[in-house]
């Protein structure tokens, strides 16, 4: 009985998160560094790309299934990036591990930094509970995909495909 009502959990879980559609105020609002190491919030990072299909990949160079899935995102980001915008959310630990990660492993993309990481304001808006993630937004800024984990997910190139065709 306690699988059962776990898997329905999980179930229900799992729908209500593919049923957000729009980022919560504090989502909007939550602030994070630029690549220059000055501040933004995310509504301002939205609106640089409005208009624009969004893939947002949020990551960490000290994520080793971040680092094992960096091939199949350079794939999607080689395959579409005319005509989608990459993002990347970072929730390293500190400016300068962040930094030296973009580097190390090539990470494509406008880069940003979540400075309260995983926990944090923007993570908890977004039911953030593991890394890697990915999300796609549309041209009107609602969000397409809500949660993915794995940059092969169906739902992925599904979804891009249908938003730029």
């Amino acid at each position: 009985m306690k699988k059962i009502i776990a898997l329905f959990s999980l179930i229900v879980s799992s729908i209500s998160c593919q049923a957000q559609t729009e980022f919560k105020e504090e989502s909007l609002t939550a602030t994070f560094f630029t690549s220059e190491n000055t501040k933004i919030d995310f509504k301002s990072i939205l609106e640089k790309h409005k208009g624009k299909v969004i893939f947002i990949d949020i990551w960490a160079s000290w994520c080793s299934d971040c680092l094992k899935a960096q091939p199949e995102v350079e794939n999607l980001y080689q395959g579409y990036n005319e005509n989608v915008d990459f993002i990347t959310l970072s929730c390293d630990k500190s400016y300068e591990s962040w930094k030296k990660g973009i580097e190390k492993f090539d990470v494509k993309g406008e880069h940003y930094l979540i400075p309260d990481g995983m926990k944090g304001i923007f993570g908890k808006s977004i039911k953030l509970d593991w890394i890697p993630r990915y999300m796609i937004i549309d041209k009107e800024g609602k969000i397409a995909v809500f949660k993915a984990i794995e940059p092969t997910d169906a739902q992925i190139k599904e979804t891009i495909n249908k938003l730029i065709n």
